[in-house]
């Protein structure tokens, strides 16, 4: 079975052709990262014009990498929550005309869950199989961060969750203070790379009689940190030492990344799952890919970088699971940008 994902939730316009929900036929990727940086975040109303500009260049190159014509497939599928509102609509209007103009089932996919289906995209991977249900997913990006059990396909409950900033959210922050650029999260990565671990620990939050998430408090600690040091405000008669600069960056991504493994390994003490699943932008982290495998009791699974951003291959995974189970949509299915999963 061959199903089309396409996926515009954010920034990213996507769209790629998978096979039984596991293997990747095509999948391309045309990112709005430098049209957004000038404005240190994303513009919804310029992301939602590039993909009107895009998206179906980016479907027809995916076909064409897949040497296939759209009624050879089986299915359209498309991200319609949670997301911005009119990007949402450029995939799903544009997903429907394809499917409705080809007699194709039209699938709605659950961004987040786009996400937690990327580790079934892994050769040589099946989280059904090895290590099993139940899974408890740790979905990190720059609008959640969330700790979802996941006890069967489509089966989620929601243990955990932000109280306030996403992880990738106080990454973009903390990089803003720090004066480096968009996005947040690959910035710090490379600064702290070089940083040599000299800088006193930044706070570790907490919510209490919770597994809920809460970085508001670790972004004002960062801020204070670099207003002590004289980097924030930045001087205007001064660039600011790449020392300083590297030190709290690594002391900050030390920070989020032990709160959310603390978390998600809580959460597994707790529900007595047989492995731990990460997904969504943040994933990509290096230092949370390595320090959530080190300290694991259960084994972790996490897509490849490129799998964890935002792309149309998680997108035709979900859909093929969802198609499986026979579960279908009407025509008259909405976007939703606050959509939950669990």
């Amino acid at each position: 079975m061959k199903i089309l994902g396409i996926e515009t939730s954010c920034d990213e316009t996507a769209a790629a052709v998978i096979e039984d929900g596991r293997h990747i036929v095509s999948n391309v990727v045309a990112t709005q990262v430098e049209m957004h940086a000038r404005y240190g975040g994303i513009v919804p109303e310029i992301a939602s014009r590039q993909h009107m500009r895009t998206l179906i260049p980016v479907v027809e190159s995916a076909l064409e990498d897949a040497g296939m014509e759209l009624p050879q497939l089986d299915g359209v599928a498309v991200t319609h929550g949670p997301g911005l509102a009119g990007a949402l609509l450029v995939g799903v209007n544009t997903a429907k005309g394809l499917a409705l103009s080809h007699d194709l089932p039209f699938i709605g996919v659950n961004h987040l869950e786009g996400h937690v289906y990327a580790a079934w995209l892994e050769d040589g991977l099946d989280p059904e199989t090895r290590p099993g249900f139940p899974l408890m997913c740790l979905i990190t990006s720059g609008g959640h961060t969330d700790l979802i059990l996941m006890e069967g396909h489509g089966h989620y409950t929601l243990i955990g969750r932000t109280r306030d900033d996403a992880a990738g959210e106080a990454f973009d922050k903390a990089a803003r203070v720090l004066g480096l650029g968009f996005p947040g999260g690959p910035e710090i990565q490379r600064v702290a790379e070089r940083a040599a671990g000299t800088e006193p620990a930044l706070p570790r939050p907490r919510v209490r009689s919770s597994l809920d998430f809460s970085f508001s408090g670790l972004k004002t600690a960062t801020m204070r940190r670099a207003e002590l040091k004289g980097m924030y405000p930045p001087p205007e008669d001064a660039e600011l030492d790449p020392a300083d600069v590297a030190e709290v960056a690594l002391a900050f991504q030390e920070a989020i990344v032990d709160s959310m493994v603390r978390r998600t390994l809580e959460a597994v003490a707790k529900h007595r799952v047989n492995g731990i699943l990460l997904g969504g932008g943040v994933a990509a982290n290096s230092h949370l890919r390595a320090e959530m495998a080190r300290r694991s009791p259960v084994e972790v699974i996490v897509p490849r970088p490129a799998l964890c951003t935002d792309n149309g291959a998680m997108i035709g995974a979900a859909a093929y699971f969802t198609l499986r189970n026979g579960d279908a949509y009407s025509w008259d299915l909405d976007v939703i940008p606050s959509l939950r999963l669990g």
